[in-house]
């Protein structure tokens, strides 16, 4: 007896989610490859030089944090170590998250209501005028 038993979603999603990290992990495997080739084993921000085992923790960074943007001369890519790579990611979101419209402030796109040298000439005139 067999059964014709349709995949759920569940079993579709899962099998998407896992084909989408391998294509992932072979894209890394290709670039990371090719950036070992190109640049010396040498981390770029802390400058610690990395052979044989200890070559795994070097890591391949996006300089503009697109990991879709391989360019053949390397050009967006830097090796770090695993230190200086986390440090330069925790950087990047503190720095979006400063750039974000925070309560309380004004926003770029609407004038502010405060003038605080609304009336000057006025308050300057009128001063001028009590003097004299």
């Amino acid at each position: 007896m067999t059964s014709n038993k349709t995949p759920s979603d569940a079993d579709r999603m899962n099998r998407i989610i896992s084909d989408a990290r391998n294509n992932r992990e072979q894209k890394e495997k290709a670039y990371r490859a090719k950036a070992l080739k190109i640049y010396p084993p040498i981390c770029a921000h802390c400058g610690r030089e990395f052979e044989g085992k200890r070559l795994r923790e070097l890591t391949v960074h996006h300089k503009d944090h697109n990991h879709d943007n391989n360019p053949e001369d390397g050009s967006n890519w830097e090796l770090l170590c695993l230190y200086c790579h986390e440090n330069q990611h925790a950087r990047q979101d503190v720095a979006e998250a400063y750039d974000k419209e925070r309560p309380g402030e004004a926003n770029e796109e609407t004038d502010s209501t405060y003038r605080p040298f609304a009336n000057l000439d006025a308050l300057l005139k009128n001063k001028q005028n009590n003097r004299s």
